[in-house]
């Protein structure tokens, strides 16, 4: 056995089209330096959680690759344009694939990874083959968070069963939805080898934010 820690894989799926524009996209930017620094805190979410942030606008970006946390790097991050959330999808699986690492023989491969979906509107590409692949495959577990009137439950219900409704896009909200990030990934990270396999357990989501049925 070569020496080796599992990771638990972490991507951040952030919408930066137009709307999220001024407060918003700065409430981001803070809540992702809010979360480094509380997981960096975390002894047992330091060693096992990787990070990556893949953006979508116009068009999808991995800004960040899967980075552990201490090396994590803010991305830069800024808001305009459409929302493609499909091609957020395919770039999400193809990361996946090529940065997780699959259990051997010899070796146990990565814990699934948690996927955090952050969006505020609907998507203004053809989404739907990524979704039903990334629900068929279910290469990770993914929580969504709709947040503020516009954004489009029906479509995340799609792809996860796990959906949070965020009633709007104040500072307040934002930056309670990434401390709620932080505590499910330091939750993740400390049940990992208590029950292996096992579904993730989520802390309660935030005063205010409802579970959408």
């Amino acid at each position: 056995m070569s020496d080796f820690t599992r990771r638990l894989p972490v991507y951040l799926l952030l919408d930066t089209s137009g709307s999220m524009s001024g407060d918003p996209i700065e409430a981001v930017k803070q809540g992702v330096k809010a979360l480094i620094s509380e997981l960096r805190g975390d002894p047992q979410a330091l060693e096992t959680a990787y990070l990556s942030v893949i953006t979508f606008n116009s068009q999808a970006r991995q800004v960040t690759p899967l980075t552990e946390l201490m090396l994590f790097k803010e991305p830069q991050i800024s808001a305009g344009g459409a929302t493609a959330f499909g091609a957020a999808l395919s770039l999400l699986a193809d990361c996946i694939r090529n940065e997780v690492r699959k259990s051997t023989e010899t070796q146990k491969g990565d814990w699934k990874p948690l996927v955090f979906i952050l969006t505020d509107g609907a998507p203004t590409d053809d989404w739907r083959a990524a979704a039903e692949e990334l629900k068929a495959t279910h290469p990770a577990n993914i929580i969504a968070c709709a947040a503020g009137a516009y954004a489009d439950t029906t479509v995340l219900k799609e792809l996860t069963e796990c959906v949070l409704m965020m009633n709007n896009l104040s500072a307040g909200d934002l930056a309670q939805f990434f401390t709620w990030v932080s505590s499910s990934i330091k939750m993740s990270s400390k049940s990992l080898d208590a029950k292996p396999g096992a579904n993730i357990e989520l802390p309660p989501p935030p005063q205010g934010f409802v579970i959408v049925p």
